[in-house]
């Protein structure tokens, strides 16, 4: 099973601390012994994935993920690099004894021992003057026994000559004799030692900074994972408190919702250890190997880093938090059509009177109401829609008498005028809940969970709510003009007309009210806005990498090479006290400095100065997970 492995996550530094060596298999948690590299990036030992191959696949212990399994043996390819890493530390754990006298020597003092490369034998000091000091030795090569251990790989195991030649082309080391066999054409991919080393600690720099890059979105995406399951609890308690009828439906819902929430946390989870592991695997891997066993491995290290920050990683919940039980809405709103109804708001009618506002000291003598329409604190932004004669104010009991309306079944002008009112209206509510609905996400995104949101978003808002603005104007100007039309048929017969007319204002006030929404929307969107494109630019500060890049990347490179040119130059027209600096080799500028007195070149900071703005650089050595 995925992340069976793990026990349920506390934060994000336990699972740190709890899977951080690199050196260690997760199955047995005993050190790597002939560790295989599976396809999701995960490592164990060969005997733990023995036998767990079935049709030639064999899934993640880990994470689940299915990888190919080729050849008999049913197990991945040997990782190289983490074996290289495993035999480094166990060389530098192991007691090394002096071949002459067998003193044994701690791994502290492994600096005073000695290794003589023509004897193949280990020597303390006092040996090596005892034995070593007879002309016969004299042409012995004796070397320190830590530098022992990094010359390994100093000469060709085919001439038998020491490496002076590094393939950009293969991505391998030559010797004269290699690079003698080489066609012209890919002599030309060849350089020295040392600037492909320089050159392989700059890319291997920026690898490692894409994936702290990933590191970093990928613990804002657990908290934000395990924010918004905490969120979907406390919503099912709420739900669960204020409606108990429908709690078994709604806990359905949470269950649903916190099951992938949790699927995916456990995938980001058992990304985490992938990339913890590998950054202190960089780490350890430039502390330990040297320039030829750095360009032995060091591009397929650089190589995995690539992918894996170009593998499909789901950083962003799949679905929303919120838990939706108004399902005795919904069912009503499903009837509305076959009852030919709109959805309204209730109507609380004030103790004695008619309707909301309407008391029996306002109604005016012949039967007609004096009902004064209530205007919100958001204004419309039409003259016409806010100006004029006295609105009246919708009773209670619109709702009931439009119903029995259009259940005569009367052929008359102002049934049909209601029918394609209802139609028009119901369209045009439909769309102004939706942008409620959309600006009150933005607006929870943006003070719970501080996302960054698009201007373009608030933009579209903005537009379709103009938009709405327009309609629902058209729209009351088209029932406006219906007025002189109802006034002839309401002189004729009062007793119909007074339910009619009172049916009619209230659909006046209903269109008002919701242009008064609109326009309380819009202000609400446009306050906003500004702390939206506020947060966006701080964001964009605080993380690089959302910028949106300026210039092409050619113009870009074109950039730096002219700075760091201008950077080259000038050391030669300053004063002589800094003459010596300037005659030093162009290449001492990327050359990782350890003294901290000496200030950093500042061809090193053209070149990195864009990737690590605000912090401080690191050293292709010194690469902290």
């Amino acid at each position: 099973m995925a992340g069976s492995i793990f026990s349920p996550l506390g934060s994000c530094s336990e699972l740190e601390k709890a899977n951080c060596h690199p050196l260690v298999c997760l199955l047995c948690h005993e050190p790597y012994q002939h560790p295989c590299l599976l396809d999701c990036y995960h490592n164990f030992c060969a005997s733990c994935l023995r036998g767990r191959a079935s049709d030639g696949r064999l899934r993640c212990p880990l994470c689940g993920h299915p990888s190919v399994v080729r050849g008999g043996t049913g197990l991945p390819p040997v990782d190289r690099l983490l074996q290289f890493l495993v035999d480094s530390s166990a060389d530098s754990e192991e007691d090394v004894q002096c071949a002459n006298c067998d003193r044994c020597c701690t791994k502290a003092e492994l600096d005073t021992m000695y290794f003589c490369n023509t004897c193949g034998q280990p020597l303390c000091a006092p040996c090596r003057e005892e034995t070593h000091r007879a002309r016969m030795f004299a042409r012995h090569e004796i070397v320190s026994l830590s530098k022992r251990t990094k010359d390994i790989h100093k000469k060709c195991p085919l001439h038998e000559e020491p490496y002076i030649m590094f393939s950009t082309e293969k991505k391998s080391m030559l010797c004269i004799n290699c690079f003698r066999d080489m066609q012209g054409e890919s002599r030309a991919h060849c350089i020295d030692i040392e600037t492909a080393y320089m050159q392989g600690c700059q890319r291997l720099d920026q690898a490692v900074m894409a994936v702290k890059e990933l590191q970093t979105s990928t613990r804002e995406a657990i908290v934000l994972l395990k924010a918004m399951i905490e969120e979907v609890r406390n919503s099912a308690s709420e739900e669960e408190a204020a409606i108990n009828s429908l709690f078994s439906r709604m806990q359905v819902q949470h269950e649903e919702k916190e099951k992938a929430f949790k699927e995916q946390l456990a995938h980001l989870a058992s990304l985490l250890p992938t990339l913890q592991v590998h950054l202190v695997t960089c780490s350890a891997f430039l502390s330990s190997a040297n320039k030829a066993e750095f360009l032995d491995l060091g591009y397929q290290l650089m190589e995995r880093l690539q992918r894996i920050v170009k593998l499909p990683h789901r950083l962003r919940p799949a679905q929303t938090s919120k838990i939706n039980s108004e399902y005795q809405a919904e069912f009503a709103r499903c009837l509305e059509p076959l009852l030919m109804l709109s959805p309204r708001r209730s109507m609380v009618g004030s103790a004695g009177g008619i309707g909301p506002g309407i008391t029996g000291t306002n109604m005016l003598p012949g039967g007609q109401c004096s009902k004064t329409l209530m205007v919100p604190s958001c204004p419309p932004t039409s003259d016409k829609m806010s100006t004029g004669p006295m609105m009246k104010k919708p009773t209670m009991h619109r709702y009931i008498s439009t119903k029995v309306l259009l259940a005569e079944g009367r052929e008359t002008p102002f049934a049909e005028h209601c029918r394609n009112y209802e139609n028009t209206y119901r369209m045009l509510q439909t769309e102004i809940q939706g942008l409620k609905d959309q600006v009150q996400e933005l607006h929870r995104d943006l003070t719970k969970h501080h996302s960054l949101i698009k201007s373009e978003i608030m933009s579209e808002i903005l537009q379709k709510s103009l938009q709405m603005d327009v309609q629902i104007a058209a729209h009351y100007s088209a029932v406006e003009m219906m007025r002189s039309v109802f006034e002839e048929v309401w002189e004729e017969t009062y007793q119909r007309v007074a339910n009619e007319q009172e049916i009619y204002e209230a659909q006046l006030h209903d269109l008002l009210q919701l242009r008064q929404e609109n326009s309380c929307l819009s202000t609400i969107t446009k306050q906003i806005a500004p702390y939206v494109r506020s947060i966006a630019k701080v964001k964009e500060r605080l993380e690089p990498r959302l910028q949106e890049p300026q210039e092409p990347k050619e113009e870009q490179a074109q950039m730096l090479l002219k700075i760091c040119d201008n950077n080259e130059v000038e050391p030669r027209d300053a004063s002589p006290g800094s003459n010596k600096g300037a005659s030093a080799s162009p290449r001492e500028g990327f050359m990782p400095k350890d003294t901290s007195g000496d200030p950093s070149p500042k061809s090193k900071d053209c070149c990195r100065g864009q990737q690590k703005s605000g912090a401080e650089s690191a050293t292709p050595k010194e690469l902290v997970p």
